[in-house]
């Protein structure tokens, strides 16, 4: 192993430990509620709260709530898309997210969360030059709609799927199903034989970058990360797609968080 090769995934692990440690991040959760049909308030938070089947809504009721920045004076819809990005509306100190997963659901993100305060740091295996991989994108014909499962029962995610990667590895063809990643590139959702012995038991995520002209792929599983879901019970985390669990321990990339070890 090179000395640049551990500098650069120690660069990348410190930005990603940064990252994490957001004060309205993943890490600062508190709470998820599910919104009802008919308008309620929650605990600590201002305003009353509700959903039909296309949006959610809140009436801040004399609350002070905030939506980008200007003040809420009567009722606010959000028409979120499904399994997509939230928004998020400012009570005081905390940051309420609205987001559609299904349903809709309202997370409060507080900047003293426990989980938050508590954070040093995600465990590791150590930099392994062996696990970088090469391998090919395989574009499907159109992209596929895919329905999978997520770590809260009774709930499901759709995304697209816009091709397969395949690698080898020990002699071994792999193929692995992708999702187009956050602004290029792609995402790959997996488990191995590593996923609920050193390593978050339902998944981890694989940042895969766009091929080369001729489909070329390069997977670094020392850059395998835990989604939210490894860190707070308050995430909505999809699982892998049928058939991306590999059959062989990947010793590589980010372990069972500290905070969810025994």
């Amino acid at each position: 192993m090179t000395v640049e090769f551990a500098q650069a995934w120690r660069d990348w692990k410190a930005e990603r430990e940064k990252t994490l440690a957001d004060p309205y991040g993943w890490l600062a959760l508190v709470s998820l509620d599910w919104l009802e049909d008919a308008p309620r308030t929650y605990p600590g938070l201002p305003g009353r709260w509700w959903q039909d089947a296309e949006a959610a809504y809140v009436d801040p009721d004399g609350g002070e709530l905030r939506h980008e920045g200007e003040p809420l004076t009567g009722v606010r819809r959000f028409e979120l898309v499904n399994s997509g990005a939230g928004t998020r509306v400012t009570a005081g100190a905390v940051e309420i997210e609205v987001a559609r997963r299904s349903g809709y659901l309202i997370r409060v993100h507080d900047p003293k969360a426990p989980v938050l305060h508590g954070f040093h740091g995600v465990p590791s295996y150590a930099p392994d030059p062996s696990w970088v991989l090469t391998g090919r994108f395989e574009a499907f014909g159109e992209p596929r709609p895919t329905t999978v499962g997520a770590v809260v029962e009774g709930l499901s995610h759709v995304y697209t799927a816009p091709g397969q990667v395949v690698f080898e590895r020990d002699g071994a063809q792999h193929t692995l199903t992708a999702f187009n990643g956050k602004g290029s590139g792609f995402s790959i959702l997996f488990t191995d034989e590593t996923s609920g012995v050193t390593t978050y038991a339902a998944n981890r995520s694989l940042p895969v970058s766009e091929p080369d002209a001729d489909g070329t792929v390069t997977l670094d599983f020392n850059r395998a990360v835990n989604l939210p879901c490894a860190f707070t019970d308050f995430a909505t985390c999809p699982l892998p797609p049928a058939g991306n669990h590999l059959p062989f321990p990947v010793e590589a990339g980010e372990k069972v968080p500290y905070e969810r070890r025994d």
